[in-house]
């Protein structure tokens, strides 16, 4: 059931991108963002989409946050990859922004793709203007220097750190950097239906530090032409991640349990939240 609505919404995530993108001008930097939104899981678009539907929320109505939410996690990406930054070349198994093009192309592609996602989320077919506001400020608290911004903040700030980080500053960093989006896409359908985000909280807390355990294990176990990009930089950067203080086994019982963890949080919703239950299963599964 997962891979099946996980594919169906990552069609019409890239769909919805399409038209968005087809009505902006033939430019490099409309291409850029056109290559950087193209391909990936589409996961976080599929977590907004699937909470909708828990809350009869029609996919008419939850393709805007899933597309703002993808378009949002892009620009992340690009910038990312700057090498002011992590400097990589490989996303997706595609050349990276700035590689395809150069560097000033990739910076406003970014800004582009950021305001984008807020463009999207706050358009009269998202949902009532009081879901919109909702939507609005919260993605701009889970994506700035209270979230994702802040993360990756720590963690460049961590390379050159005298001392490596200790497990619960590495889980804190990684709630900014991966887990805020992951947990604001996870709520969602709660926020459009303005109902109790509580149960999509705990289940999204649990699942973004999962992800990140498992990300630590692909780099460490994974080669680069399954992931899509460069494997192995943590541990030549002398970087310090859940499996270099918890060990490979140890990271994996810890993702195993969050999962666990992750499934029971939905125990309001019952039978109706399975593909969610999978979704979970999937994050600590996946080759890439």
């Amino acid at each position: 059931m997962f891979q099946t609505r996980l594919k169906v919404c990552a069609a019409a995530v890239q769909a919805h991108f399409d038209t968005v993108l087809g009505r902006l001008d033939d430019l490099p930097v409309v291409q850029a963002m056109g290559h950087a939104t193209n391909g990936g899981k589409r996961l976080r678009g599929f977590l907004v989409m699937e909470t909708a539907r828990l809350h009869d929320i029609p996919d008419a109505t939850s393709i805007w946050a899933a597309t703002a939410i993808e378009s949002l996690h892009a620009y992340s990406l690009v910038h990312d990859d700057l090498p002011c930054m992590d400097d990589d070349d490989l996303r997706r198994g595609q050349p990276t922004v700035h590689k395809k093009w150069d560097e000033a192309t990739a910076v406003l592609a970014g800004d582009a793709l950021q305001t984008l996602s807020f463009e999207l989320v706050t358009d009269p077919r998202a949902g009532t203007g009081e879901v919109r506001a909702d939507l609005a400020q919260s993605l701009a608290i889970a994506s700035g220097a209270q979230g994702m911004v802040l993360g990756q903040a720590l963690d460049i700030a961590a390379e050159t750190a005298k001392t490596p980080l200790t497990l619960n500053q590495i889980t804190h960093l990684q709630q900014g950097k991966t887990g805020a989006l992951i947990a604001w896409s996870a709520m969602a359908g709660a926020r459009l239906a303005q109902a109790d985000t509580t149960a999509l909280r705990d289940y999204s807390h649990a699942l973004g530090l999962a992800f990140q355990i498992a990300d630590d294990v692909l780099d460490v176990e994974g080669d680069a032409e399954t992931v899509g990009k460069a494997t192995g930089k943590d541990a030549d950067a002398g970087k310090a991640t859940f499996v270099s203080l918890l060990g490979l086994d140890e990271a994996k019982r810890r993702a195993n349990e969050l999962v666990e963890s992750a499934s029971d949080a939905l125990s309001v919703y019952g039978e109706d939240a399975e593909v969610l239950r999978q979704a979970a299963q999937f994050v600590v599964a996946r080759k890439s």
